[in-house]
């Protein structure tokens, strides 16, 4: 039922990235049902999504008689540019992932979409997000008997499915979501249906689309952009949609709950050009930066954003404020990871590689430096000793979001809660830390406010927030349990 090509390729350590300062994007998932250029489409669309995932990518695509996989390590345009590849991949309809790993290894097996021959014929699915009881989900499918042969939670999807009693594929696919606890946007392949399903909180974003009369979905807008596809709609909160040759119907399994959307796609994980759950992600990046503003203004002369997630908010700070922006800070795109060697001396010149000082815009000036975010502090620390090295007066800092103090369980990589700067240390012993002459945080009614609401409504918060307030919306079954380190006996060699 699948043919499939597995590459040779390096796979990228996430302990290249200087210190893990930083958030770490989900994965990205894309599909179409019914065009000529299925695999094309979709090798563009995650083009587009490749800022959601760069350790791997992969496309599955059906024919009408045999699904086609083609699962790489690596970047989309570093695999799927090659029109060999693409034409290996037949067939009117695709789904494609883009992936960065939050469970399991960075292993081919791991690479999405995974697929599965069942009984109805075959299935392909890709996932954006993290199930918070997928690790005691797939100890009990394990000791029934299951064979999992990767380990990402993703796959308990496909052994649930398996494992359904229901006569149709779709109602086997609603079987095995009503199982699932936390976060998801799913985009699934079958014989004949491309099918779309999103959690009951809407954690996770997804979109449909259409270009040339044919069905789209993905994470993003962005995605739809560089195809010219049309955007229809938001697929919402706990709704599954399935797109056939008659159509698109909308399913709704679950009792309605009140819609908590990840606030993290407005601050840091969607692209400013997209637009999610209605809201210009461009717009709320600005929108936060003037917030910040009002709520921590300073006596300076430029505001200097970190590039390139702080642009945004730096430019709103900047308006609302009155002070000049200025590209203080220039980042080098295109370094490669690899370049870096493991040696502690010249990790510590890692930070020069990725941005250095635009020492003419420095020199002298009392600059305010806004991100998107502080986790660990220590790319912080090194860009505000590479300011005063530029030879600027003072050095403020601005953070266009509240402090990070809590870990997340739904997709985002983040660092475990003793390693959270904001969790560890007051506001004080952080402007220390890093070395700035002041610090701040954009309160967490500001949020809020920047995004269009009065402020956060604490008995029904509007978004996913629990990185600043611990509150999360789903059960974390899995939390009480001992992950392993290795959830499998099997080594791979990249």
């Amino acid at each position: 039922m699948l043919s499939e090509s597995h590459p040779v390729s390096r796979a990228v350590s996430r302990d290249d990235d200087l210190d893990g300062d930083t958030l770490r994007e989900e994965c990205g998932v894309f599909g179409i049902f019914g065009h000529p250029d299925a695999a094309a489409i979709t090798a563009l669309g995650l083009h587009a999504l490749q800022h959601r995932g760069q350790e791997a990518a992969g496309i599955v695509t059906f024919d009408g008689a045999r699904f086609h996989a083609e699962r790489k390590l690596g970047l989309v345009g570093d695999s799927f540019s090659q029109r060999d590849v693409i034409e290996r991949l037949t067939g009117r309809n695709a789904i494609g992932h883009v992936r960065y790993s939050t469970t399991g290894e960075t292993v081919m097996r791991n690479v999405q979409p995974l697929f599965a021959e069942l009984d109805a014929g075959g299935f392909a699915v890709a996932h954006n997000g993290n199930l918070t009881n997928g690790l005691t989900l797939r100890r009990a499918l394990i000791r029934e008997g299951a064979i999992c042969q990767s380990t990402t939670d993703t796959e308990v999807i496909l052994q649930l499915l398996a494992r359904s009693r229901k006569p149709r594929i779709v109602e086997r696919f609603l079987d095995a979501l009503r199982a699932l606890e936390g976060a998801y946007a799913l985009v699934c392949l079958s014989n004949k249906k491309l099918i779309g399903a999103r959690d009951p909180f809407g954690i996770r974003p997804l979109v449909i689309g259409e270009l040339d009369g044919r069905f789209i979905l993905a994470s993003e807008t962005c995605a739809l952009d560089i195809i010219g596809a049309r955007f229809v709609r938001d697929v919402e909160a706990g709704e599954v949609v399935v797109v056939t040759e008659d159509g698109i119907e909308s399913l709704r399994p679950f009792p309605t709950v009140p819609e908590r959307p990840c606030v993290f796609e407005y601050i840091y994980f969607a692209r400013p050009d997209s637009i999610v759950n209605g809201k210009s992600v461009y717009e709320a990046r600005k929108n936060l930066g003037a917030q910040l503003a009002a709520e921590a203004p300073a006596d300076v002369d430029v505001v200097v954003p970190v590039p390139d997630s702080g642009v945004p908010a730096a430019i709103g700070y900047a308006q609302a404020s009155g002070v000049p922006f200025e590209m203080g800070i220039i980042r080098n795109h295109y370094v490669g990871r690899t370049f870096i060697q493991p040696t502690q001396s010249v990790r510590e010149l890692g930070v020069r590689m990725k941005h250095s000082a635009n020492r003419g815009v420095i020199a002298g000036k009392r600059i305010i430096l806004v991100d998107d975010s502080l986790v660990r502090g220590t790319t912080s620390v090194k860009i505000v000793r590479m300011m005063r090295e530029a030879g600027a007066k003072e050095v403020h800092f601005r953070i266009a979001s509240p402090p990070i103090k809590h870990p997340d369980f739904y997709g985002i990589d983040t660092p475990e809660r003793d390693k959270l700067l904001a969790a560890t240390h007051d506001l004080e012993a952080m402007r220390e830390y890093i070395g700035a002459d002041s610090l701040a945080f954009l309160s967490i009614d500001g949020l809020y406010r920047a995004l269009g609401f009065a402020g956060r409504n604490p008995d029904r918060p509007q978004f996913t927030d629990h990185c600043f307030t611990g509150e999360y919306p789903t059960g974390l079954t899995d939390l009480g349990i001992e992950s392993p380190k290795r959830l499998a006996l099997l080594a791979e060699a990249d």
